[in-house]
Parts: C-alpha cells; structure tokens; sequence
C-alpha cells in the first residue's frame, strides 16, 4: 500500500538535497509519495570569477541535478538562483517568501531541510527560512519537519561555536542507498577524494554508520523540529 504523500525538500546548493537525504527521498518515491525539491542557490559563483565560465558550469551543474533527481524519482525540481555563498546578502523575507509560494502550490505535509549549525552560511540562513515559512498557523499543510545533515558542513562546525547536530530521527536506506550514491556520482564535479567528507565513500561509510547505530544496514539521520499528528 503507498502511502501518497507530499514532501518538500527545501535545500541550499545543488547536491545538498542527496548528501542530506538522497536515500530518504529514493524511499518516499519508490512509496509513492510525491517529492518535490527546492534548491535556493546557484552553487557555482562563490568559485568561479569569470562571467563566461560561470554560465557554462551553472548549465552544466542544472543538467546534473535533473539527471540526479531522476534518479531518486523526484517528482519537480525547481532551482533558483540566490548567489552562492552569500544567502546573508539577500533579505530573509525575500527568501522565505520563495518557500512559501512552493509551500502554498504543493501543500506538502513533510518538509527536510539543513540544521541550523552547518558551517555554511547558506544552510543556516536556509533553515531559518523555512522553520519561518513553516510556522504552525491555522491552515499550514507542514505537520513534520526534519533537519538533515551535509557531509563537510554539519560535522565541521566545532562542539563550543553553535549547536551540533544531534540525531533523533532516522530512516532505513538500506533499500536506497544504491541510488543515493548513483544521484551523488551524477554530481561528480561536486564531489571529492576520500578521505574528503564529501566523497562517495565518505557518504556510504557515514549512512553505514547511521544504521549501525540504530540496527539497519544504512540509515540517514535527521533532528525532529516539529511532529504535528
């Protein structure tokens, strides 16, 4: 029996949605529920100067994140263009705005998104953006929300600077971990070397770890923010 849901992925950069919660998302699909993914970000400015590559590598990154969302059965992927690395620049309403029109077409009632420790400015300034658009008034479809973790951002933030993640919430990929590293393959100029956190091997060692801790084969872990039944 599916359980048809709808599920919002509200994510910074290309290839965050499948390092956060690839297999997740694989699962919800293969369930029948519709998944819908928001990427803010254009993921490509903060490192590359010159005009004329920007535009080729943001075409090129665009093509990637269809092919890797095709493959986890994503339903709609909409990618917008907020400046990479600098999300601080951009007025928080502005953003919140943006969630909240995906919100109000798609009326999901599962919303991911990034926990409010990661390193990466973007990430946090996402989180706050969508636990804003998601406040709990009379008439908000949002009854779960889940905070998911970026390998090489969420680990990286120091025990005594902010918050570090601490997972209460997982889900079983033993069934989908497969297509979650296939998805990150299609993001290989995304990726890097092991020992680098954002490797495949980094990714499948860390979903392997996840499910230890909670008896499975592979697991993704996420923070429970809110759980309305």
């Amino acid at each position: 029996m599916t359980s048809k849901k709808s599920v919002l992925v509200v994510a910074a950069h290309p290839d965050d949605e499948v390092l956060g919660c690839g297999g997740t998302i694989a699962r919800h699909c293969a369930l029948g529920d519709r998944v819908e993914i928001l990427i803010m970000a254009e993921g490509i400015t903060s490192r590359i100067s010159d005009e004329g590559s920007q535009q080729t590598q943001l075409s090129e990154l665009a093509t990637h994140a269809q092919r890797a969302n095709r493959l986890l059965g994503v339903s709609q992927l909409t990618m917008l263009q907020y400046p990479d690395n600098r999300m601080d620049s951009s007025t928080l309403l502005d953003i919140v705005q943006d969630i909240e029109k995906l919100i109000n077409r798609t009326m999901p009632e599962i919303i991911y998104t990034h926990h409010s420790g990661d390193v990466n400015i973007d990430h946090r300034r996402i989180h706050d953006a969508v636990v804003a658009a998601c406040r709990p008034q009379p008439g908000q479809s949002v009854k779960q929300l889940l905070f998911f973790e970026t390998p090489s951002s969420t680990e990286w933030r120091p025990p005594s600077s902010l918050r570090q993640f601490s997972p209460n919430w997982f889900v079983n990929i033993e069934d989908t971990l497969h297509l979650k590293l296939a998805a990150l393959k299609e993001y290989s100029g995304e990726m890097r070397e092991f020992p680098h956190p954002r490797s495949i091997a980094a990714c499948e060692y860390l979903s392997r770890w996840r499910g230890a801790t909670v008896g499975v084969a592979a697991a993704e872990a996420f923070e429970l923010g809110r759980m309305i039944i």
